[in-house]
């Protein structure tokens, strides 16, 4: 069984999470620049091969496309290609970075940690997968 990968992509930085190998949990994995994002998954699947990957669509209220959605969906063109036989799953990423301050918050992360951008991104990435991993899609792959 491997691993599911989830992305949170952003222009600058890429918040990354990962299953446990029984797919159960979702936990913050890395953050790392956008330009590093696919030789960094390549490498991960390499070492660890993926079961599938969740990718964060970035959408506004109103579900319009943000100024981040066209280089996410060129993301999710290239990692189609370079990686053929790994299911990838899109997922609505609406107010995760929100439900990840209130989720740091809650955690007892102080002020100072809870305005560290590259650890937000991480807990979003976390909280996309914790969420495909509830949904129907999600299930049957776990």
């Amino acid at each position: 069984m491997g691993r599911i990968l989830a992305i949170d992509y952003g222009n600058k930085r890429v918040g990354l999470a990962v299953t446990d190998p029984s797919r159960i949990i979702a936990s913050p994995l890395d953050t790392i620049h956008s330009q590093d994002l696919l030789a960094y998954v390549l490498a991960y699947h390499r070492r660890e091969p993926l079961a599938a990957l969740v990718v964060g669509m970035p959408r506004t209220l109103l579900n319009e496309p943000t100024d981040v959605t066209s280089a996410v969906v060129g993301l999710l063109r290239r990692l189609r290609k370079e990686l053929p036989e790994v299911p990838i799953h899109e997922i609505d990423e609406r107010f995760t970075s929100r439900m990840a301050h209130a989720a740091m918050l809650a955690g007892g992360l102080g002020q100072k940690a809870r305005r560290d951008k590259a650890t937000v991104d991480r807990v979003s990435a976390a909280l996309i997968l914790q969420s495909f991993l509830e949904s129907p899609a999600g299930r049957a792959v776990a």
